[in-house]
């Protein structure tokens, strides 16, 4: 027997009434997943429309540091403020980031309307290259919102949500991928053209994020989900600094592959793929392609854990190190005898790179919040973001070393 927020007994008959028949739960948290990354995936798939705005710019490393620092700022704020998750609800915090990412999202568009004469005074394009800059960090703020809240809220749900979310960010990099190649395939090849395509592509990209707010508050209204946030609440507890101590040092080791994941990807996608390579047959298609192959290959890394998990985090720690590898590996691609030098070359390794970083990233993710108590798999859960996000930002200045 077990009570709920009302002090109402509920015996395990009764809480298993509550059944997620259509699976809309899971849609809804693999729709909140793909929301989450949506922004970041379309500001760096849209390298040839930034390129073409800012040629003299390394905008894709100034946009991975700039989004990957604010978003890890919010992670540790969440992380260090022992009271957030009574002071702001999970349904207010993803309704708040949501929101600013509908706002910044379409920044770029109405700033670039507003100054449409490209051939202004060079004050004008820095004027409009900075406030485009500030917005990939507002976005950063945002994302270390809403990623550290579905991730905490995921990690005391049972494992098919965490799963979810983490397919749902992958899958985000496959649609903003199509999405651009459409948009560039239907317009002329041409500057208006260009802006064009990319104009509408941030609209239905902002379209998408719109639906994820409704879908968030949506949530809340599914029996299965009121179950489950109810068992929740009887479990919510300030989170001491000595008991994040000690769920941190528990958890040390895969916190540490999280990391090692995400500095060894972020330093080579997407500013290498980007910038650093160049094919004289596919040209400015080239980069478009090969964010697509990683966003595709990550995507399907992060969907083969609904299928099957290695049963230890030790083993998938040991594969997150052992991607090191991949920098000798594109150092000769890109410094190396001719023939690694090719596109066929350069393709596989980055399919590597996706499906690695996808199944890796899923396991861990999947596997840790679940091997300590469940009063702790919420605190456990965004020390594993923390880490991601530290991740992240060490790649996004890592990946600076490849123009040196």
């Amino acid at each position: 027997m077990v009570q709920n927020h009302k002090g109402i007994e509920l015996t395990k008959v009764d809480q298993n009434e509550a059944r997620d028949t259509y699976k809309i739960s899971y849609i809804i948290h693999f729709l909140l997943g793909s929301g989450n990354l949506l922004p970041w995936n379309a500001l760096i798939t849209a390298i040839d429309y930034f390129g073409y705005l800012y040629p003299t710019k390394h905008v894709e490393k100034v946009f991975s540091v700039a989004y990957m620092t604010s978003s890890l700022l919010i992670l540790v704020l969440m992380l260090s403020w022992s009271k957030w998750n009574q002071t702001m609800s999970l349904r207010l915090r993803l309704n708040i980031g949501f929101s600013m990412f509908v706002l910044c999202l379409m920044v770029t568009p109405i700033v670039d309307w507003i100054n449409w004469d490209q051939n202004g005074t060079k004050v004008k394009s820095n004027a409009t290259y900075c406030v485009v800059v500030v917005s990939v960090v507002i976005c950063g703020l945002a994302d270390g919102l809403i990623g550290g809240s579905l991730i905490g809220s995921a990690g005391k749900l049972p494992k098919q949500y965490m799963q979810a979310i983490f397919a749902g960010t992958a899958s985000s990099g496959v649609l903003i991928s199509i999405l651009r190649i459409i948009t560039k395939v239907s317009l002329p090849h041409t500057p208006q053209g260009l802006k064009t395509s990319a104009h509408f592509y941030f609209i239905i990209s902002t379209t998408i994020l719109i639906v994820c707010i409704i879908c968030c508050n949506l949530l809340y209204k599914l029996p299965i989900m009121q179950q489950h946030y109810t068992h929740l609440v009887q479990d919510l507890l300030p989170c001491s600094s000595h008991k994040l101590r000690d769920v941190a040092r528990a958890i040390k080791r895969p916190a540490f592959g999280i990391f090692a994941i995400y500095t060894v990807t972020l330093s080579i996608f997407p500013g290498f793929l980007a910038e650093n390579l160049e094919s004289s047959l596919l040209k400015d298609w080239y980069p478009i392609i090969l964010i697509t192959i990683y966003n595709v290959s990550d995507f399907v890394g992060k969907s083969f854990t609904a299928l099957y998990v290695v049963k230890s985090s030790s083993k998938a720690t040991w594969g997150c190190v052992a991607r090191v590898l991949f920098y000798p590996l594109f150092t000769a691609c890109l410094h190396g005898p001719k023939w690694l030098k090719c596109e066929v070359s350069i393709a596989f390794l980055t399919t590597m790179l996706g499906l690695t970083n996808g199944y890796l990233t899923s396991v861990i993710m999947i596997l840790v919040p679940k091997s300590v108590p469940s009063s702790e798999a919420e605190i456990a859960a965004i020390v594993l973001a923390v880490s991601l996000g530290l991740g992240l930002v060490a790649g996004s200045v890592l990946g600076w070393f490849w123009i040196i």
